[in-house]
């Protein structure tokens, strides 16, 4: 699974005051590629470029993409994919954009599309995207919104959900919680068994931790051309309260993400429930190294965080139309269609944002979460996200709220200090970006 990261950005919010570009005809069904035709009936040509994976045993993007220009002689689509870093990417699409070089439309992560909006690298498509807006989940959909534009649309998400061992949970005589209160009493029940049902990751503080926040309210928007920064939200601090709790009771597991300590604490069977994103689900599999195999469950999260239901995002992507685009109606009608081509997309290990089928959960995926429909469980989540974004330069954020986080593990600090620091960062990076701050 992809994971996508935003890096510092450098300009100025030149392109708030871009204009629509391009109208074009209706589009039709998503999920039967279609013969079109341009009114002068001559043939557009539409680059992509992406950074899918692109594995030996998934179908291959060259290869759905011929599907489309078989069926469509009108609309021509060429794919490139791009090997190199998400941040080289955004560097050459701004050179590109420059040259007038660059493709019609581009993979961008959600973190990094304020970046590219500063960068004036986008084209607003906002009529042409709500032609299209019921084939996906609302979460993500407003993911490529900035200040009430649409750029592009989703394409695979990261919905914060709960994986956890029912085989344990069973043994131990406890349920996955709904409340609050149900989750701290539950959490110190197991940690007296020796079990944890809950993680705390300082090197996901940037991205799981602003998710879960952001479940009950976005922290970033724009008004009046400058940036309104708000990080301790009513969510923020019923974040910061509920993991403290859990510290200090010492009931939960403090090992980063990222670090083979954790997937020590999957192998040993002491952790048997974590947030996690959707995306994580193959990666269980080898974390775990087959210890509860079968045993887990996926669930949605609880009312944990006053989010009332709802979750938060953690990673994914979109495709944007970038701002030299001379067929942004065509380019969107391609995108559509491909960003619903459910099956093809999940063989790239992709959790869809497309609500037009259903996704099948692989078999692998299924064996080791007991034969449960998880795809079921994720397009769930979808639906069930909030409404958040990010803003420019959010990768500094989210490195000063992991090193933050990483003092609260330790005991030097307090979750609450997550925020704070969030809050102070995010202004800072905004003015060092040269972007209006609302006061």
């Amino acid at each position: 699974m992809i994971r996508n990261r935003l890096i510092t950005g450098l300009a100025a919010v030149a392109a708030l005051g871009m204009g629509l570009a391009g109208c074009g005809t209706e589009g039709t069904s998503n999920n039967t590629a279609s013969n079109t035709a341009t009114s002068s009936n001559e043939v557009v040509k539409i680059t992509y470029m992406h950074r899918l994976p692109d594995k030996a045993g998934m179908t291959l993007v060259n290869d759905i993409v011929a599907e489309w220009n078989k069926a469509n002689p009108n609309i021509q689509v060429t794919a490139t994919k791009f090997d190199g870093k998400a941040s080289e990417m955004i560097k050459k699409l701004e050179t590109d954009v420059k040259a007038g070089t660059a493709p019609d439309l581009a993979q961008v992560g959600y973190a990094e599309l304020p970046e590219v909006f500063t960068k004036g690298l986008l084209q607003d498509v906002s009529a042409e995207a709500s032609k299209y807006q019921s084939h996906f989940a609302s979460g993500p959909y407003s993911l490529m919104q900035v200040d009430g534009k649409t750029f592009g649309l989703p394409q695979d998400t990261g919905p914060l959900v709960y994986f956890y061992n029912k085989a344990e949970f069973e043994k131990l005589g406890i349920t996955v919680p709904k409340t609050q209160s149900e989750l701290i009493e539950t959490a110190k029940k197991a940690a007296a068994a020796g079990k944890y049902i809950m993680s705390y990751q300082p090197d996901e503080a940037g991205n799981m931790i602003s998710g879960l926040a952001g479940a009950s309210g976005g922290w970033y928007t724009v008004k009046d051309n400058a940036w309104v920064v708000n990080t301790e939200t009513a969510g923020s601090k019923a974040v910061a309260d509920v993991y403290q709790q859990l510290i200090d009771a010492k009931a939960v597991t403090t090992n980063p993400r990222w670090d083979t300590s954790f997937d020590a604490t999957l192998q040993d069977g002491s952790l048997i429930g974590t947030v996690a994103a959707a995306w994580e689900a193959p990666l269980f599999l080898d974390s775990s190294g087959g210890t509860g195999a079968g045993e887990w469950q996926v669930a949605q999260l609880g009312d944990w965080f006053g989010n009332s239901g709802k979750t938060g995002p953690d990673g994914g992507s979109g495709v944007a139309v970038l701002q030299t685009s001379k067929h942004p109606a065509e380019a969107m009608k391609f995108l559509d269609w491909f960003n619903t081509q459910v099956e093809g997309l999940v063989s790239q290990g992709l959790v869809v944002a497309a609500t037009t089928e259903d996704a099948k959960t692989p078999k692998d995926w299924a064996d080791f979460f007991g034969g449960q429909d998880i795809m079921a469980e994720f397009k769930t989540a979808n639906g069930n996200m909030g409404d958040f974004t990010y803003m420019p330069g959010f990768s500094a954020v989210a490195a000063a709220m992991n090193t933050t986080a990483a003092k609260a593990a330790d005991g030097s600090g307090k979750v609450s200090d997550i925020f704070s620091e969030a809050q102070k960062t995010s202004v800072e990076t905004l003015k060092n970006l040269n972007l209006s701050v609302a006061q």
